[in-house]
């Protein structure tokens, strides 16, 4: 039986984790020794074993390190952090992502000029955490995911000049519906400001990740098990109702899900390598040839 694969158009490294990953092996070929990342350059583990082996480490506590480099992850970190790192005298080098600077130099500007900032997104996630730290005292940050407007609820009176900002990985549709809602439960306000921080790499993965999954009896997901985007990917396509795996790596991928499928479809997170997603491929073939 002749089998299809189809690869979704985009899977894999978008720009902004592209870029962070070139600044660390660049450092790394730069420096021998005393470089280390802020946390999990990306959510990728096959990634951070690789350059742990170059001799870039991640770390959480800064205080105990003999750090010379600080490479600071494409998911940006708090502002105090930042503060609190470059008193440190190290060599600084940030790799946030240029779309998360965006968001985070936006709720920064929005706080100065007085706005309430309600920021859509997962408040447990890192570049949320990040941007929160910008955006004020009275930010609030509204959890998507769970579809709620229960923070609202915990503020008496909101003020009546309000900014919107997004974390940047979130799905456009799911996002309208949110400030939609937003807009109808506020009674009073003078002006709302709404600004788009999406990274359009992230809708268009979406998109054709969601014309794929259309189109086959089985999709592979492929990308770090803590990869909020990756797993969003994997969300979608058990909600369109076609069978799907969510895998970081080749080894997972068992014959059975391959004998039984007649189109395979494969799509990958922003944090996943090509190498990652070449094996994959070559996987697939061999269980199919």
């Amino acid at each position: 039986m002749k089998k299809d694969i189809i690869l979704v158009e985009g899977a894999g490294f978008c720009f902004g984790v592209k870029r962070a990953i070139d600044i660390a092996f660049d450092v790394a070929k730069r420096h021998k020794d005393g470089v280390f990342t802020l946390g999990p350059i990306i959510h990728n583990p096959q990634v951070v074993e690789k350059l742990k082996e170059l001799g870039v480490y991640p770390v959480d506590d800064i205080s105990q390190k003999n750090i010379e480099t600080l490479i600071i992850r494409a998911h940006g970190i708090p502002k105090e952090k930042l503060i609190e790192i470059k008193k440190l005298g190290c060599e600084v080098i940030d790799a946030t992502c240029p779309f998360v600077k965006k968001a985070q130099n936006l709720a920064e500007k929005l706080a100065y000029e007085d706005y309430q900032v309600l920021i859509i997104g997962d408040k447990e996630h890192p570049e949320v955490k990040g941007i929160l730290s910008y955006a004020g005292e009275k930010a609030v940050v509204i959890n998507y995911a769970q579809n709620e407007l229960t923070e609202l609820e915990k503020i008496p009176t909101l003020d009546k000049k309000i900014g919107i900002i997004q974390q940047t990985t979130q799905p456009l549709s799911k996002v309208k519906e949110i400030m939609n809602k937003i807009i109808n439960s506020l009674d009073e306000f003078e002006e709302i400001r709404i600004f788009n921080t999406l990274c359009n790499f992230t809708s268009k993965r979406l998109e054709e990740t969601k014309k794929v999954a259309q189109e086959v009896d089985l999709m592979i997901v492929v990308g770090g098990k803590n990869s909020a985007n990756t797993t969003q990917l994997a969300n979608l396509c058990r909600k369109i109702g076609v069978k799907t795996y969510h895998i970081e790596d080749a080894q997972e991928i068992d014959k059975e899900w391959i004998e039984s499928a007649k189109k395979i479809g494969v799509t990958a997170g922003a944090s996943t390598p090509q190498w990652i997603i070449n094996e994959v491929i070559d996987k697939i073939k061999k269980f199919i040839n």
